[in-house]
C-alpha cells in the first residue's frame, strides 16, 4: 500500500516536471515569443518613427516594467554612457526609439530581459555601424543624426537623420 502511494507520488512529480520542462523548452506558447517572431532592422527612418510611437502607446504591466528596467539598466546609453539606456540623461529622439523598441519587444513579442538587451544592442549597431563615443549629449551631438554619433534631435516631430 505504501509502495503504491509512493509510486503514484513519484509518477505525478515526473509528469509535472516533464510538463514544465516541455513548456520551458517551447517558450511561453504565445504567438509572439522570440522563438516565433524575429524582429529585423531594415529601415532606420521608418523604424525610428515606429519605435517612438510604441514608446508613447505601450503601457507596461509591473512585471513587464521589471523586465524593461533589468534589460536597459545593464546597457550604457550610447549618447551618454555615464547613464544607462534605462536612465538616459534626456528623452532625445534616439532614446525614445530604443525605449519604444524595448516596450514592443516585451509587451508584443514576449522577449525576456536578455533578449531585449541583445536586440537593443543590435539596434544601436544598426543605426550607427561606426559606434558611439558615449558623450554626444555633452559635446553638441543632440542635433546630429544617430548615424553620426548624435541623438537624432530633441523634437519628436523633427527627427534628424
Amino acid at each position: 500500500m505504501m509502495r503504491d502511494k509512493l509510486f503514484a507520488l513519484v509518477s505525478t512529480v515526473l509528469i509535472v516536471a516533464t510538463g514544465l520542462a516541455v513548456h520551458t523548452m517551447a517558450g511561453s506558447g504565445k504567438a509572439g515569443s522570440p522563438a516565433n517572431q524575429i524582429l529585423e532592422f531594415t529601415d532606420v527612418q521608418k523604424q525610428t518613427h515606429e519605435f517612438m510611437a510604441y514608446n508613447k502607446s505601450i503601457v507596461l504591466t509591473p512585471d513587464q516594467e521589471r523586465i524593461y528596467k533589468t534589460a536597459l539598466s545593464a546597457l550604457p546609453a550610447p549618447c551618454c554612457s555615464n547613464k544607462t539606456a534605462y536612465t538616459c540623461c534626456c528623452p532625445c529622439n534616439m532614446a525614445q526609439a530604443w525605449w519604444g523598441l524595448s516596450k514592443h519587444l516585451i509587451a508584443d513579442m514576449d522577449y525576456d530581459a536578455n533578449a531585449v538587451r541583445a536586440k537593443v544592442g543590435e539596434w544601436f549597431k544598426f543605426i550607427n555601424p561606426d559606434g558611439f563615443t558615449g558623450d554626444a549629449c555633452y559635446t553638441g551631438g543632440c542635433n546630429r543624426p544617430s548615424g553620426s554619433n548624435g541623438c537624432g534631435g530633441m523634437n519628436e516631430k523633427k527627427v534628424i537623420f
